[in-house]
């Protein structure tokens, strides 16, 4: 069973002028990109995204991201959580995460609109360093789910006009080459100020638990067609194995052998898409013994067998619609 979590339509304490600037927002990146799907653009880590309908569930792997949306809502399932959130908040995956998403709020005179920018943990950690207990937020959260990967906060008015400034920079790949950078390290120094700093401060501390699990989804991402052993990835990161399977479950909302299922199951579609293997080969290659049991399993993750979902995906690919 799912517990979900909203995220209000406005917020009571909300700042007059975000309406408007996530409007103006919404503007920029409507004018940059006037077909469907992710695009990537002319600064690293910078993605723009636009969808004119609702969609299905699509199956991904969040890396360490922020992501604001200008408009339209989303919703996305970890493990037995779903976040549903739009405009006027913004997300922060502080790990890699096998999530699957859907827009629900999206229409071609109102598309969907988003932004995100990959986050370097090592640029977190030296911020967080060269802050000290300066980045340490005042807000402080009740939710359940404070040491979650994947967590959402109301808008910053600061994110909100950095991030406006770096999609402008487009315009401007001379400039961009210099100043998208700072601007993405201003973003995430907002962001560790304001109300997601704690839980953005727990996956760099090194004497975290959050840290310790970040280590080994690290090692399970490098890893996972190996055999999953759950006890010498607790000895690894000095953890008892409860402590892990406790600790992972907090942070991923699901068990290392889920997680690394997931792993799998992405990696074996991408070797199926990019690089045509057939879907005996690509089982074996990521850790699976038998290909029907492959085929099974997914079967249920993605909606259909390996063969017709990977048409599928080509198909859409080649009509520029998002994978």
């Amino acid at each position: 069973m799912l517990n979900i979590v909203h995220s209000p339509p406005e917020f009571a304490s909300i700042q007059p002028p975000a309406e408007p600037m996530c409007r103006q927002l919404a503007d920029l990146v409507s004018s940059r990109i006037t077909t469907e799907g992710i695009h990537r653009t002319i600064i690293p880590g910078l993605e723009l995204f636009r969808i004119d309908a609702p969609s299905g569930c699509v199956s991904t792997v969040y890396e360490p991201s922020l992501c604001v949306i200008a408009q339209g809502r989303k919703t996305v399932e970890l493990g037995d959580r779903e976040i549903v959130y739009g405009a006027l908040s913004y997300m922060v995956s502080s790990v890699d995460l096998p999530v699957q998403g859907r827009v629900i709020d999206a229409s071609p005179e109102q598309p969907y609109l988003a932004v995100k920018i990959s986050i370097d943990p090592a640029e977190v950690a030296d911020l967080v360093l060269q802050l000290g207990d300066s980045a340490a937020s005042d807000e402080q959260t009740d939710c359940p789910y404070s040491g979650c990967g994947l967590c959402i906060a109301q808008i910053d008015l600061g994110i909100l006009d950095a991030m406006t400034r770096l999609v402008q920079l487009l315009d401007s790949p001379t400039d961009a080459k210099v100043l998208a950078p700072l601007i993405q390290r201003e973003i995430i120094y907002r962001a560790l100020v304001g109300e997601m700093g704690p839980r953005m401060r727990e996956f760099v501390s090194a004497d975290s638990q959050s840290h310790r699990i970040s280590k080994v989804i690290s090692v399970l991402k490098s890893r996972f067609a190996e055999p999953l052993r759950v006890r010498e990835l607790a000895e690894d990161v000095n953890m008892s194995e409860s402590a892990l399977y406790h600790s992972f479950k907090q942070v991923t909302r699901m068990s290392p052998v889920q997680f690394q299922k997931k792993l799998r199951l992405h990696e074996a579609r991408r070797l199926m898409l990019s690089e045509g293997l057939e879907a005996a080969t690509a089982s074996y290659r990521v850790g699976y013994e038998s290909p029907s049991h492959f085929s099974r399993e997914y079967s249920r993750m993605f909606g259909a067998p390996p063969r017709a979902d990977v048409t599928k995906l080509r198909r859409e690919t080649r009509m520029g619609m998002p994978a």
